[in-house]
């Protein structure tokens, strides 16, 4: 019996310092407060990444903090994702899509990345139809 309870103390104090998650929840959702987005570096400067170190774009047709990149364009261009609940924070927003999920964006313009990006520092999206560009901080 006395292991069991050093057991769930110890599972207790590691779920509490987030050393462990439990099922079904991601490590993000313990980084309440952390910023959506990193700076990375790229062969053009810095740029805005992902968690994963993905170089970040934003699209000139998108205006008024609103995303005008759904279906297939948002399958080429994946959104930057905000959970449920995300709160605006430093230069970063929150945009509601057409879906009704939630965005992130930096200074009003919705994030997204780019799918034929292979790994980080990659940029190839820099440019597409002349209407993407890499973020920048």
């Amino acid at each position: 019996m006395h292991r069991f309870t050093r057991f769930t103390a110890a599972a207790a104090i590691a779920l509490a310092l987030g050393l462990v998650a439990p099922s079904g929840f991601t490590p993000s959702a313990f980084a309440q407060g952390a910023m959506p987005a990193k700076t990375g570096q790229s062969a053009g400067g810095p740029v805005l990444t992902d968690s994963k170190g993905m170089t970040l774009y934003v699209f000139d047709r998108d205006s008024g903090g609103k995303s005008a990149c759904n279906g297939q364009c948002a399958t080429n261009w994946p959104p930057l994702m905000a959970p449920a609940g995300a709160k605006a924070m430093g230069d970063y927003s929150v945009v509601t899509r057409d879906d009704g999920t939630m965005q992130w964006a930096y200074k009003g313009k919705p994030l997204y990345a780019w799918a034929k990006d292979g790994k980080p520092g990659d940029t190839t999206g820099d440019g597409v139809n002349n209407v993407w560009h890499v973020a920048r901080p």
